[in-house]
């Protein structure tokens, strides 16, 4: 973001001051409390939960999605995409269709699973958007496993669990924390024998067998694009959000063959093959 707004002529240390303010989900009320107290210009959230926080406290300083998870009108924070109306605008991830997309892909690649693993955090606000995937996973004879974690120190006990309950494929939900981590969940992964979709391509280049989902360097222009035209005056009720324009479809032919993984040559016409 700092990049495309340099670009465009906002230099941080010239023209350009950025307060950077990071926490648990348990800080971010006091976090946007300090923030909105300096009286920035724009606030950025990076995802649903310093979203709600800052506009908790603000209905009037912009705030810019960059992204959020969840339909902006279904949370409340905009009357339509086209026209938010209020305060905040930005970058939505569309995350239950594209849960749905990447359920749908790893069953093309291992149609004989019928038990599969929802790694996920963050319940109290991620679990709402689950009923379109638990739909399409019950209309395609399929048993969810539904696991959620809360830091780190508890992924090995995750994949015990889904061990324990037989799972044969995993699906990982893309929030912050699991892609920050990607790599460790990839290696348990490959410890415990599950073919595994995450939400990026990166996904699939740090070691799981498939990544589906959005450019982050595209969201992050989009979002960049919103500070840029909010600093000339535009006001953040008038800014339509935008989900992504393009998806990247990954296949790691390596994670899969280590696997015992023989994807349909149907799924490898269409993605890009990490060799």
């Amino acid at each position: 973001m700092l990049s495309y707004l340099a670009r465009r002529g906002f230099v941080e240390g010239r023209n350009l001051t950025v307060d950077f303010r990071a926490g648990t989900e348990e800080q971010m009320s006091g976090l946007a409390h300090a923030l909105v107290s300096e009286k920035p210009d724009v606030i950025v959230a990076s995802s649903d939960w310093p979203l709600h926080a800052a506009r908790s406290v603000t209905k009037t300083i912009p705030i810019v999605a960059a992204p959020i998870g969840t339909d902006p009108v279904d949370a409340g924070v905009a009357e339509s995409w086209a026209h938010p109306g209020g305060n905040v605008t930005g970058v939505c991830l569309i995350a239950p269709q594209l849960e749905v997309k990447r359920l749908a892909l790893l069953h093309e690649a291992l149609p004989s699973v019928r038990r599969v693993g929802v790694l996920a955090a963050h319940r109290k606000i991620v679990e709402a958007g689950f009923p379109p995937l638990r739909k399409a996973a019950a209309e395609a004879g399929l048993e969810l496993v539904e696991i959620w974690v809360e830091n780190p120190s508890e992924y090995a006990a995750a994949f015990d669990a889904l061990r324990g309950h037989g799972v044969e494929a995993l699906v990982i939900v893309p929030l912050p924390e699991l892609n920050r981590d990607s790599e460790v969940l990839a290696a348990l992964s490959a410890k415990a024998g599950l073919p595994t979709i995450g939400g990026f391509r990166e996904s699939a280049q740090r070691g799981l067998m498939i990544g589906y989902g959005p450019s982050p360097r595209e969201l992050g222009q989009q979002a960049a694009s919103y500070v840029e035209r909010i600093f000339n005056g535009a006001a953040a009720g008038e800014l339509p959000f935008q989900g992504p324009t393009r998806l990247d479809f990954t296949i790691n032919i390596k994670t899969a063959k280590a696997l015992g993984v023989a994807i349909p040559p149907s799924l490898l016409v269409s993605a890009e093959v990490i060799e």
